[in-house]
């Protein structure tokens, strides 16, 4: 009796340790682009190996996945779900009891705004201002008409082309010169960056992160000098044919980890490591063109990040936990 009675703290703290971290089937939205299916299989290895977790990836996209997730209370994760377009379905998923967010899946939130390539800026620190580039404007080259300097703008079709155009109106860049040139596609745009730093040309125009691009290619954001007005992006310069639209940089964009509530309810330690779980912009650039160089789906990029970027993601979990992971990973 005075053994067992002995024992009686280590068995608590075992069973303890077990109920935190044991979570049962679980499954995990792959999302069908790069950065969202690396971090699904960053997810599901961690889950597995660290918290005991029968762990599983189902494919997924943004509408059928939060659908799914609100009237059939599956899959258990969305691991990047950008809800800006989604805000208020989100907050009534919420306040109905069914979903809960963990957390930011990328801590800087989705970034767009007006850049120009680093080496400019090397040479000359004005051109990381929307004053120094319109000073410049000559430097930015039209390729058809000599007369122009050009400005690379959102694709047709995509929600930026709208919030861009109107940017563009507000700074004025029609006066300073500049044409807003449609490039026809993402691949255009991105080819339009890629042609300008083989040759270390002047480049200025619209893009987005986190993107292989930006991973590859070194780009500074243009300060318009304005800070950020969310309300009059919301009310103006997201809305097509604003009158009178006024310069802003763009909002960050939110972009959050998504469970059930029985996920979270049932997997309190896997939860937490969710609501930690995080990555930064400059970090998913990098990762990103790794992919891209590589041919890697997001399996590949997964075993690629947790063996490169130890110091990020064991930041993300208990020792324990890390060690765990750390032991599966060398096993592979």
């Amino acid at each position: 009796m005075k053994k067992w009675i002995a024992a009686l703290p280590l068995l608590i703290a075992t069973v303890s340790a077990q109920a935190e971290t044991a979570c049962g089937q679980v499954t995990i939205a792959d999302m069908n682009w790069n950065s969202a299916s690396l971090i699904a299989n960053v997810d599901r290895f961690i889950l597995e190996h660290g918290y005991g977790c029968d762990a599983e990836l189902v494919p997924g996209d943004t509408m059928p996945t939060f659908t799914s997730m609100i009237e059939k209370n599956e899959p258990d994760i969305a691991p990047e779900l950008w809800s800006n377009s989604m805000k208020e379905a989100l907050d009534r998923g919420v306040s109905s009891g069914k979903l809960q967010i963990a957390g930011k899946s990328l801590s800087d939130g989705g970034e767009e705004g007006f850049w120009v390539p680093e080496y400019m800026v090397e040479k000359d620190p004005s051109l990381a201002t929307i004053q120094g580039v319109i000073a410049n404007a000559k430097l930015f080259k039209h390729p058809e008409d000599p007369d122009k300097s050009a400005f690379y703008g959102c694709p047709a079709g995509w929600n930026c082309q709208i919030s861009g155009a109107n940017l563009f109106n507000a700074l004025k860049l029609d006066d300073a010169g500049f044409d807003l040139i449609d490039p026809g596609s993402s691949a255009g745009l991105s080819g339009s960056i890629a042609r300008a730093y083989e040759r270390q040309k002047p480049w200025f125009g619209y893009y987005w992160a986190p993107t292989a691009i930006l991973g590859k290619y070194k780009m500074v954001k243009v300060d318009f000098g304005t800070g950020i007005d969310e309300n009059h992006f919301v009310t103006c310069i997201s809305i097509a044919d604003c009158e009178n639209p006024k310069a802003t940089m763009w909002p960050p964009s939110p972009v959050h980890t998504v469970t059930t509530v029985s996920f979270a309810s049932k997997a309190p330690g896997a939860y937490d490591y969710l609501s930690n779980r995080a990555l930064k912009n400059d970090q998913l650039n990098q990762l990103l063109a790794w992919m891209e160089d590589n041919q890697a789906d997001g399996d590949i990029a997964m075993e690629h990040f947790l063996s490169n970027y130890e110091a990020t993601w064991s930041t993300w979990v208990s020792t324990e936990v890390a060690a765990k992971v750390k032991k599966a990973l060398v096993e592979l």
